[in-house]
């Protein structure tokens, strides 16, 4: 097995700076580092405990199966903070069969974001 030390998601958006002021204004993840100069030039986010990285250009968006799951200690605080940041949401929270509570919000190149809480009593939070 590969011993993984780290990962990243890399996106490359149609319109980099754009999508830089969604990711770090809209959504408000903090920069884990930043590199390059001009236009293209990366930014890299913290996602819990992964990364998401920004950088480059790409001519058309990304493969309509993309998706993000980023996971939030309340989802309706969450909610509530990015409808106030104007990001547009695509659903509102909802209490899912499966348990979770999920609302789902699209970057400006149309990749899905599912921001997701485990509520205290869900199966995930179970550690024997």
């Amino acid at each position: 097995m590969v011993h993984v030390l780290s990962s990243r998601t890399l996106l490359r958006p149609t319109d980099p700076e754009r999508s830089r002021a969604f990711y770090g204004e809209a959504l408000g993840l903090a920069v884990y580092r930043e590199f390059g100069t001009g236009p293209e030039r990366g930014t890299v986010y913290f996602l819990g405990g992964g990364f998401l990285e920004v950088s480059g250009r790409a001519e058309a968006p990304p493969a309509p199966g993309l998706q993000l799951w980023l996971q939030v200690a309340d989802a309706y605080a969450a909610h509530e903070e990015l409808a106030a940041r104007g990001v547009e949401v695509l659903r509102p929270p909802v209490k899912e069969p499966w348990g979770l509570i999920e609302f789902w919000v699209a970057d400006p190149d149309g990749v899905n974001i599912v921001v997701v809480e485990v509520p205290d009593d869900h199966p995930l939070r179970y550690r024997p």
